[in-house]
């Protein structure tokens, strides 16, 4: 290690900037996209990045669909008349309606194919087949509303009274209503779905043309290549946010304030962005006023900060596992290296402009969100010193980027590294599969 760099990381070590950040955060009333907490998480990112040593701080907006939530009501009228708690899922669409219940399990294309949902609500859990790959809740809805459903209810498998939240579609209303419910009450409409169960399922909300916010400033050279740093710092409307994503914001503010310290080979840019819980649309935003081939690589921080071990999702760019393996050797810090691809966080804008990109995450205690998308995502679940370690890491990692070259993505072997995982019906459900593939 370094000189500049063992200075840099001893003083991250006790560094409670990141922490402050992350208080700020969960301190806003909301972060949701298009509102005014997802601005001033923007500006809390921008003044942090000022304060790290970084040049040219600023916030930008974007023009957004905002989704605001209103009422909402799920009421079962059959076997037995009782009403259950429910909240209603970003981009439901408002809506009145009543219908059989019919439970399609996991929400996989053979539960659908199983299942006879034209015309009623369908009931699909947040759990994934054992074994299998992961069943995005986009999915789930797409297949419902393809299968001709009503509504779709989508009940959380992590006990404690938690009804789950996520966006329903990629920067668009949806087609049918829907809403998240408790594991508890899941348990109850799965009974009743096997009595020939009905309900009745109300929502109340509001889609109409707004603004989010992206933040970024400049760190070392003014060359003509960069390497781009981001986390997203919007949250989903009923809880704080801390894990998704307030730490990967708290560990980029950690990884600028380490780099600030370092020489760095080329440009880096660091950046939070809003909009990722809604479709990518910061991201999507950022993406283009960027020329793709003067971006060396993009890191993605989305996960990482939440767990003692990092773990990182490459895309198939095994330069990246190779960067990843020589900071873990450098740092007697394990770092689990994956070579998953998928389209649902804010590097997938870059790799399909063709930017290398890598999202670094956290090695989680359980399969699935946990506390994501759940009131219970709060403060109380982070750790400082999780996030200081991870962001001295992405740090190591940004600066070896700066100075190492990453093949960039060729999307024929993007395409079909997503066939061999048999990604493809669930993106086309979740409509996310690229046109231009086709």
């Amino acid at each position: 290690m370094t000189d500049d760099e063992a200075l840099a990381l001893g003083r991250a070590w006790t560094d409670e900037t990141p922490w402050d950040v992350l208080t700020a955060l969960t301190e806003l009333d909301d972060r949701f996209a298009g509102h005014d907490g997802e601005r001033r998480a923007a500006e809390i990112a921008a003044d942090a990045f000022a304060d790290a040593g970084a040049r040219d701080a600023t916030v930008e907006s974007f023009d957004l669909p905002v989704w605001t939530r209103g009422d909402c009501s799920l009421r079962v009228t059959a076997p037995t008349e009782r009403a259950f708690e429910a909240i209603s899922l970003p981009y439901a669409p408002s809506a009145e309606i009543a219908g059989r219940l019919v439970d399609v399990g996991y929400g996989t294309e053979d539960d659908f194919e199983d299942a006879d949902v034209e015309d009623t609500v369908a009931l699909a859990s947040t759990d994934s087949p054992p074994g299998g790959r992961l069943v995005h809740r986009m999915e789930k809805y797409g297949r419902a509303v393809d299968h001709g459903a009503a509504g779709f209810v989508f009940y959380n498998h992590k006990d404690g009274q938690l009804p789950p939240t996520g966006s329903l579609r990629f920067g668009r209303e949806g087609e049918i209503p829907a809403v998240g419910v408790s594991t508890e009450t899941g348990d109850w409409l799965c009974e009743y779905a096997d009595r020939d169960g009905a309900v009745e399922l109300a929502v109340d909300a509001d889609t109409a043309p707004g603004e989010g916010a992206n933040a970024h400033a400049i760190l070392g050279p003014n060359t003509d290549e960069e390497v781009v740093v981001l986390a997203h710092h919007d949250a989903h409307d009923i809880a704080e946010g801390a894990l998704d994503n307030g730490c990967g914001v708290a560990t980029v503010v950690a990884a600028t304030r380490v780099l600030a310290d370092l020489d760095l080979d080329c440009r880096v840019r660091v950046a939070t962005v809003g909009a990722e819980e809604v479709g990518l649309q910061g991201s999507h935003a950022l993406a283009e006023t960027l020329d793709p081939e003067s971006v060396r690589a993009v890191v993605n921080v989305d996960g990482a900060g939440r767990y003692r071990t990092m773990r990182a999702f490459t895309h198939g760019i095994p330069e990246f596992g190779d960067a990843l393996d020589a900071v873990s050797e450098r740092t007697g810090h394990p770092i689990e290296v994956e070579e998953t691809v998928h389209p649902y966080s804010d590097h997938w804008p870059f790799l399909r402009a063709g930017a290398p990109a890598v999202q670094l995450h956290s090695v989680t205690p359980e399969r699935g969100r946990g506390w994501g998308h759940t009131h219970a995502d709060t403060r109380d679940k982070a750790d400082s010193r999780v996030i200081r370690e991870h962001g001295m890491l992405a740090a190591l990692l940004v600066r070896r980027l700066t100075r190492e070259s990453v093949p960039r993505p060729d999307q024929s072997a993007l395409r079909e590294r997503l066939l061999d995982r048999e990604m493809r019906p669930g993106m086309e459900a979740a409509d996310v599969w690229p046109a231009d593939w086709d």
